[in-house]
């Protein structure tokens, strides 16, 4: 099932206990969605509630059905391509969401939109690296980063009036994923695994440690 190996892809990065079935979450009929949300157009969404007195709280994984079939027809984790990496992209995200909030909330640390955006597009490039690497060993993915950061656009009308935010994440993402390149481009056996123990450090940082880490490192 796509959805839970892309979860094991990202536990397996960062260290991550999997604590939580992505798909005891998942949502795929946008009729059971809280009328508040209904009406959205994203084919990916993470669904918070907490009650009155913040003493329980609700997730959700709201994905497209079309896109789930879409993927398990061209399955990302046996080659991810051209044709795919747009809908692998939106499910990651989901995914991305779902198990930073899940841990994050298992820790008693409470998790701002920013935060959420800015982890969810560095794992796009950094999932999407290590499946590459996986599925073509002998080339590096020099046109990944260009793709996942040049290349997009951030939809005003999915943004929900959240523009800058959402550029300001992917600008931050973009700053700290080229660091990651230079380092994971560079010669020695030794550089994924460095790149690993950062990664595993910097997900476990609050938004503004995070902020100040790609800004030391830019």
């Amino acid at each position: 099932m796509i959805l839970r190996q892309l979860q094991e892809l990202i536990g397996g990065i960062y260290d991550v206990p999997l604590a939580h079935d992505v798909y005891d979450f998942l949502v795929t009929d946008r009729g059971r969605l809280p009328a508040a949300v209904r009406a959205g157009a994203s084919d990916e969404q993470l669904i918070v509630a907490a009650d009155a007195d913040a003493d329980a709280v609700g997730v959700s994984l709201y994905l497209d059905p079309g896109l789930l079939a879409r993927l398990t027809a061209a399955d990302p984790m046996r080659a991810l391509h051209e044709g795919n990496v747009q809908d692998y992209c939106t499910a990651l995200e989901g995914v991305s969401h779902f198990v930073y909030f899940a841990w994050n909330t298992g820790h008693d640390k409470a998790v701002s939109l920013h935060e959420l955006e800015l982890q969810a597009e560095i794992d796009k490039y950094v999932t999407s690296y290590w499946l590459l690497r996986r599925q073509l060993p002998a080339r590096f993915p020099a046109e990944l980063r260009r793709l996942l950061f040049e290349r997009t656009r951030v939809d005003p009308t999915l943004a929900a009036g959240r523009v800058e935010l959402y550029r300001s994440a992917s600008r931050y993402a973009e700053k700290f994923c080229r660091h990651l390149e230079r380092s994971l481009s560079a010669p020695g056996r030794d550089s994924e695994q460095q790149v690993l123990a950062e990664l595993r450090r910097f997900y476990r940082l609050s938004d503004a440690r995070k902020l100040a880490h790609i800004e030391r490192h830019d």
